[in-house]
């Protein structure tokens, strides 16, 4: 290889596993790069998070038409104190090692030395070399890459490339994997900020919570649901602007302070509303958030009414049991952290029985590039189409469907009044 070939392929490598979607896919699309440019086969196997334990993540070989031997992937045996061979070595930290002859049959000093042997004989290896895969001055796997057949043997001038290959697999791969746990730690924590759902006799509730796809941090996305001393339930959702810690605490206190702002004072939502506003411009002057506040009333029999108001959040959408659709857009007001003195609407509308009011986020349906209206209206679609489903399914069926390809959080809450059987309730309004 010439220096521009090598400095390529060291580029190639780092960005594929930078851009890759998850660690696993990530590596393969190494391997795949590594046996077109280097070696006829290659091999990565990983530390995994129990002591000495060690995966093969994969065996890909460059042969037109053949396989990868996936009998050789997946967990391998123990790196155990007796483990001789250039494997163990190589994730004890020695290397890169030159193997320039096939193993010798025979037995081998630990199961771990076997399968290593069996692997370099099955595919025909007539050299290779092994490397530690090193991150933070650790360990964490080791990659195998060989050549077989016609193809010139690796020699010791091929060493520095490789050992520069795997230390940047090294480096991705730890990357992959801090950037996942921290993943994995900003939704444990978004979602142990969601409350949990009251249960009630004559309502179905249901809410999901789906982080974004695209980011490590945690959002200001929620939802909440309660009963009020009176017997009616608040409905609400919101967004706080901003995808960062600080979004995630405002969130949370501006939820708390809602909860205790409604049950209080049990007033009209514009006027619940308002007061958080105000709170929130004392506490919190640079926040600024978007918010439905609902009280839906009536008694278990029916019928039922939503009364709600709108901080500059999208408007629900009203599903009937025969899957008509109906934007509830009356009572829109700006969004809270703007000015506290601002009037509020309310609005009022007529809830049918085992028809469903759906709140949700713009994570559901705003997609870069395209208008708001083309994804109102294509959540419309999706939602009629599951109205006659349990409402645990429908709000499945609805990140599915629409949050796949979403960039950003996602919260959803549906309400379905369901009166007891025979009992006659409003027919949904034309």
């Amino acid at each position: 290889m010439s220096a521009l070939e090598r400095l390529a392929l060291l580029a190639d490598t780092g960005n594929t596993l930078s851009n890759a979607t998850d660690l696993n896919g990530g590596v393969r699309q190494v391997a795949r790069i590594l046996t077109e440019r280097l070696a006829d086969w290659c091999a990565v196997d990983l530390f995994t998070a129990r002591a000495a334990q060690v995966d093969r993540v994969c065996v890909v070989r460059r042969a037109p038409g053949a396989t990868d031997p996936e009998e050789y992937e997946g967990p391998l045996p123990p790196v155990s104190e007796t483990a001789r061979g250039p494997l163990a070595r190589a994730l004890s930290g020695a290397g890169p090692l030159l193997l320039t002859e096939p193993p010798p049959p025979g037995p081998a000093t630990s199961p771990l030395d076997t399968h290593y042997a069996e692997l370099l004989r099955s595919m025909d290896t007539r050299s290779a070399v092994v490397a530690p895969l090193r991150a933070r001055r650790q360990v964490i796997g080791a990659l195998t890459v060989a050549r077989g057949g016609e193809e010139r043997p690796f020699t010791e001038e091929d060493l520095p490339l490789i050992d520069d290959l795997a230390r940047a697999l090294g480096l991705g791969v730890d990357n992959a994997r801090l950037y996942q746990e921290t993943r994995n730690i900003a939704e444990r924590l978004q979602r142990s900020l969601l409350p949990v759902l009251p249960e009630i006799d004559h309502l179905e509730i249901s809410a999901r919570y789906a982080a974004s796809s695209t980011t490590a941090q945690v959002g200001g996305d929620w939802y909440d649901s309660f009963v009020l001393p009176n017997g009616d339930t608040a409905l609400v959702i919101g967004d706080v602007t901003g995808h960062d810690l600080d979004a995630a605490i405002a969130m949370s206190q501006l939820r708390s302070m809602l909860r205790g702002i409604a049950v209080d004072r049990q007033e009209p939502p514009e006027t619940v509303l308002r007061r958080l506003d105000m709170a929130n411009h004392s506490l919190y002057r640079e926040a600024t958030a978007t918010c439905i506040y609902g009280i839906l009333k009536g008694p278990a029999e029916g019928p039922w009414n939503l009364v709600h108001s709108s901080a500059g959040h999208l408007p629900p959408l009203l599903i009937s049991e025969d899957g008509r659709t109906r934007y509830l857009e009356d009572g829109a007001g700006v969004l809270l952290g703007l000015d506290p003195d601002l009037p509020r609407p309310r609005a009022r509308d007529a809830i049918p029985a085992r028809s469903t009011v759906l709140l949700y986020t713009d994570g559901l349906i705003e997609r870069r590039g395209e208008s708001l209206d083309d994804g109102m209206d294509r959540l419309r679609r999706h939602a009629a189409a599951l109205a006659r489903e349990p409402l645990d399914v429908f709000c499945d069926e609805l990140l599915i469907g629409l949050g796949a390809d979403s960039d950003d959080d996602i919260a959803v809450l549906a309400v379905r009044p369901a009166p007891a059987s025979g009992s006659t309730a409003g027919r949904f309004p034309v």
